[in-house]
């Protein structure tokens, strides 16, 4: 698998409180971790740093064998991962509301497993086709779902950046996890909202489809989110899987 990654602050904010890693295990699996820190102050990027390195400091010392052990092993340390930032916010009064969003992805014997908490997104693109993996926790989401709202005003809603799940601002947590079998030559990206809600999906897939290296993608993504405005910070992740590939 190869993986590459950015992060820019954008053209609006002050503080980048996005934070996006990967990690190897013992078994040279590959742990894919995005993060969109809430809470203002620097309470938000405080959050987000502190779920993508307990996470990937824990994954270094796992190795799986099925899909099915990595799914318990993402939903327990999500949970420890939200108690810890959870107790953090309650010690420390600058800390106080901190959270974050949360996706993580990985892969076990040609299967695709996606953890996720808030409205940071997971694509896959596939046959010159982009798709959403992962359903927003956001309230404009939920608009969307109940037939309210269509998608093109769930993206000028000023509600947008209103999330109804995220990591560290309750004691537990619901997690949704998603799998599915991988093929060759696809392509996941995981990102933030500041790329989702200032670029049209047809953009993003034309970007992707591409010939550019996987690091010439990631900085022509980051761009374009800027040169829309870049009102957010700006974060993703691409793996791109091939027939290679052993997990």
């Amino acid at each position: 698998m190869q993986i590459a990654y950015g992060s820019d602050r954008g053209k609006n904010r002050k503080v980048n409180e996005d934070y996006v890693s990967w990690f190897a295990n013992r078994a040279k699996q590959p742990l894919l971790l995005l993060c969109d820190g809430m809470g203002g102050h620097r309470a938000g990027d405080v959050a987000s740093e502190m779920a993508v390195s307990h996470m990937g400091e824990a994954w270094k010392l796992t190795e799986f064998r099925d899909c099915e052990q990595v799914s318990r092993w993402l939903l327990d340390t999500i949970q420890k991962v939200n108690r810890l930032i959870f107790q953090k916010s309650l010690d420390y009064a600058d800390l106080d509301g901190m959270g974050t969003t949360l996706v993580a992805a990985t892969y076990v014997d040609r299967e695709l497993v996606i953890a996720h908490v808030g409205d940071s997104r997971a694509y896959l693109y596939r046959n010159y086709q982009l798709k959403q993996l992962t359903e927003d926790h956001s309230l404009v989401y939920e608009l969307v779902k109940s037939g309210e709202i269509t998608v093109d005003e769930a993206r000028k809603h000023p509600q947008k950046n209103v999330v109804t799940r995220s990591v560290g601002t309750r004691e537990t947590i619901q997690v949704d996890l998603t799998s599915m079998p991988l093929a060759t030559e696809d392509l996941l990206i995981l990102c933030t909202d500041g790329l989702s809600n200032m670029i049209e999906e047809d953009q993003i897939r034309d970007i992707l489809k591409d010939w550019s290296s996987l690091d010439d993608k990631v900085e022509t993504l980051i761009n374009a989110a800027n040169d829309a405005g870049g009102l957010d910070n700006i974060s993703l992740i691409l793996a791109a899987f091939s027939d290679r590939e052993e997990g």
